[in-house]
């Protein structure tokens, strides 16, 4: 019984062990290796499909003031983080709750909610910096690499040892969640939040805003998820780590 148990785990240890060994990649940006069997532009098809349904079943602002705002900041901010050579497109989308997110493939969409909540540009490019962060790391090459190696490793544990070895990777699963990917997901919004307050200050912005937004953002949430289980860092965990890092630049 023993035997059975270790050798689909064993497998699955020496998949994901060849996988790692042939997709290491160092990222300047963040100083670190990456495991990466993709990259951005991997990712641009998907990202391109996820652009145009959101286009078609989200609401669009046909404000061209609130269009042109997020255009000017996002500008300055690409342009700092080294992304000026290729086209980006920009998008309001009509929605109470503040959030903005940037896809590798150059699509930038703003909310409504967080045009409303932010209190300047400063913030404004706090946020649109932060998500330019997740692209310049690619942070999203990382996850579905990581995502699939995880996957491709259950499988080999579920196919091998019949039902048990399904339990197996039903259990491997809860612990990748816990044990790796929402770990590495904390990791990389706090590595967007100093890439972010990068280009900030890079395109001209005051860094200390991005400690204000963050403020902002943290009184108005209503519930508060654990950190150990949640894909994002505590509040009080990123607004610290943006203080010291803004103190050691010796930024405003």
């Amino acid at each position: 019984m023993t035997r059975a148990i270790k050798t689909p785990i064993a497998l699955a240890a020496l998949l994901s062990a060849t996988i790692a060994l042939g997709a290491c990649a160092y990222n300047e940006a963040l100083g670190r290796n990456q495991f990466l069997i993709t990259d951005n532009a991997g990712l641009a098809q998907q990202s391109d499909a996820a652009w145009a349904e959101t286009l078609r079943t989200k609401q669009t602002s046909n404000d061209p003031a609130a269009l042109a705002r997020i255009r000017r900041v996002g500008d300055r901010l690409v342009n700092a983080a080294g992304l000026g050579n290729q086209r980006w497109d920009y998008a309001v989308f009509v929605e109470a709750s503040p959030n903005a997110f940037v896809l590798p493939s150059g699509k930038i969409g703003v909310t409504t909610g967080l045009l409303s909540l932010v209190r300047n540009d400063d913030q404004l490019a706090t946020v649109i910096g932060h998500e330019i962060g997740h692209v310049r790391a690619s942070h999203a090459a990382e996850r579905y690499s990581t995502q699939t190696a995880t996957g491709l490793a259950q499988q080999v544990v579920g196919g091998l040892a019949g039902d048990r070895g399904q339990a197996i990777a039903a259990y491997g699963g809860l612990a990748a969640q816990y044990g790796l990917l929402l770990p590495y997901s904390r990791r990389d919004e706090l590595e967007a939040d100093r890439l972010g307050v990068d280009y900030l200050h890079g395109a001209g912005f005051k860094a200390s805003e991005a400690v204000a937004l963050w403020r902002l953002m943290a009184a108005q949430r209503q519930t508060q998820v654990p950190q150990f289980a949640s894909t994002h860092p505590s509040d009080a965990t990123r607004i610290q780590a943006l203080e010291a890092y803004i103190q050691s630049q010796g930024w405003s």
